[in-house]
């Protein structure tokens, strides 16, 4: 079964990432599942030095992932998942993120897109899913599936942070505000249409700091990109 962890911010703030990727998840036909009372991963206590809270906070939900295949839409929970919680509890959890399914999806052929190849969009690297993870492929190849990527100066290895990660968002706001002022502006220079990241800690951090620059999470950006006519839809799962 898939446990599909949403993560604090596509939870409880950005409310759009979490629905797209469950009306994606249904579209493709895809059992999955959800905590009904879902906790943070951990990720924030560890970034922010509290480390024996965190670690007490992953213990607390290693019963809810047991046996499961963890799918996030968060790079931070990605990472955290994935990385360290075999890092400090010694648990190989299997976990994929959003990027790579949707990648594995189109290539299947279980979604159908409609592509447009004269729309510019352009890619935000989030630290975690990639300088921490390496996983710089997977949302550029969904991204060229659709429209024409265009990269902006710094990217994959070299990009520059959203601003927001690291308790930085929390604790020095005018500081993550101005980092996130630079990389729109980078992102304007490449002439795309629109920003595409797949963090929602990132595209929470931009979109306020974008003005009339459309900034969207690599599940909302698929899911406006379905093609009804191609694709089998169930009641309730119309893209509106």
């Amino acid at each position: 079964m898939l446990l599909y962890f949403r993560g604090c911010t596509a939870r409880e703030k950005l409310t759009s990432i979490s629905k797209a990727t469950e009306r994606i998840l249904r579209i493709a036909k895809i059992d999955y599942e959800t905590l009904e009372d879902e906790k943070c991963c951990g990720s924030v206590l560890l970034r922010t030095g509290f480390l024996d809270d965190a670690i007490e906070q992953m213990n607390g939900n290693l019963e809810d992932f047991e046996g499961k295949v963890i799918l996030t839409s968060c790079a931070g929970c990605y990472k955290t998942l994935k990385e360290d919680y075999k890092k400090y509890l010694g648990v190989d959890l299997k976990v994929i993120h959003i990027s790579q399914l949707l990648e594995q999806l189109i290539k299947e052929n279980k979604i159908n897109l409609k592509g447009n190849k004269d729309l510019k969009v352009t890619y935000h690297d989030s630290c975690h899913l990639g300088r921490h993870a390496g996983e710089y492929e997977a949302p550029r190849n969904v991204i060229n599936s659709i429209s024409k990527l265009v990269e902006m100066e710094n990217n994959r290895e070299k990009a520059r942070c959203c601003g927001s990660g690291g308790g930085v968002k929390s604790a020095y706001g005018e500081l993550s505000n101005s980092i996130s002022d630079l990389r729109i502006r980078e992102a304007k220079e490449t002439d795309a249409d629109l920003l595409v990241s797949a963090c929602p800690f990132c595209e929470l951090n931009l979109s306020q700091n974008s003005d009339d620059f459309e900034v969207l999470d690599l599940s909302e950006f698929v899911l406006k990109h379905l093609d009804i006519e191609k694709g089998h839809f169930d009641k309730g799962d119309e893209i509106q």
